[in-house]
């Protein structure tokens, strides 16, 4: 069966959701749950996402992002295959990490995406996991980071706050955790709200609008992967100038790199220096510098990480 084409526009807002390969636990440990974290805020500063909450559960993972530029299948792209190397090589092992295709809802729009964040930041207190009143101490959720820190990059407090009568304030947070723990306790606002549609179908908002955004993407199905290909010649233009330049710094051109062994060692680590600062896809530069098999190359890039180029 074909995949659905994912709905990607300038500006374009979502909730993502993914899941543990066979539901099992990815975030048993604090160093697997800061490990995703610190991943997440790379692809949020490499994709120029605007992050409005994220919330670690045990064996799956929410995201309510969004995307200046349409690029939510390159950006998450990197963030699950860039997850599933640093989790496989920490605990040396093989496969998939997360089940399938992620979940990609798009958002109607700023009032729906403040509800949306709100399920996310409760939705260890509906797994049981914290109470209501600790909704804030659940430490693997953007509402830890934005009432005690540290924030990065990227993450954006508006979403939670903007136009609800809160300000990015002590005064302000407070206010909106008092929000949560009172709709906590309100079963039949959030059945109002519409909270079992906020994971499942294939978006979220008004009807009038899904029927909108369903006839647009039909549109769309009729050349399909055009802007994605237009994206895709875009940010290969950026690896180039990247790649370009590193070449430079270590007095070598692209010439030399496609000439030298796969295995050099300062090859690899160009590679992997391009990839960890613009997101370039392995198949990209194995091909630009002549990695070999695209398997063989991105496990060689892992292991030269920590090396030094010569």
């Amino acid at each position: 069966m074909a995949r659905k084409l994912r709905l990607e526009y300038p500006g374009a807002i979502y909730h993502v959701i993914n899941r543990g390969n066979y539901r099992r636990d990815v975030f048993e440990t604090v160093g697997a749950a800061q490990s995703f974290v610190q991943t997440l805020e790379e692809a949020v500063a490499l994709y120029g996402w605007r992050l409005q909450a994220y919330a670690l559960m045990s064996n799956h993972f929410h995201l309510v992002v969004e995307t200046p530029q349409p690029n939510l299948t390159e950006g998450m792209h990197w963030l699950m295959s860039t997850t599933a190397t640093r989790f496989n090589r920490f605990r040396q092992e093989r496969g998939h990490l997360f089940q399938g295709r992620y979940q990609a809802l798009p958002i109607e729009d700023a009032r729906v995406m403040g509800h949306v964040i709100d399920y996310v930041h409760l939705n260890p207190v509906r797994a049981q996991v914290v109470e209501a009143s600790q909704v804030g101490a659940f430490r693997w959720s953007s509402l830890a980071r934005f009432l005690r820190g540290p924030r990065f990059a990227g993450l954006d407090p508006e979403g939670a706050l903007n136009g609800r009568g809160w300000s990015d304030t002590p005064d302000g947070w407070s206010g909106y955790v008092e929000h949560l723990i009172a709709l906590a306790a309100n079963q039949e606002e959030q059945k109002r709200l519409g909270y079992e549609a906020f994971s499942t179908g294939w978006a979220i908002g008004g009807t009038d609008w899904q029927r909108t955004l369903a006839a647009e993407h039909k549109s769309m199905a009729l050349t399909p992967g055009l802007a994605s290909q237009e994206a895709r010649a875009l940010r290969e233009a950026q690896w180039r100038e990247l790649l370009d330049k590193k070449l430079r710094e270590t007095g070598r051109n692209q010439t030399e790199a496609l000439a030298a062994p796969k295995t050099a060692p300062w090859k690899l680590k160009l590679a992997q220096s391009v990839r960890t600062e613009s997101g370039a896809s392995v198949s990209w530069l194995t091909r630009e510098l002549a990695l070999g098999a695209e398997g063989t190359a991105r496990s060689m890039m892992s292991r030269s990480r920590n090396s030094k180029i010569q």
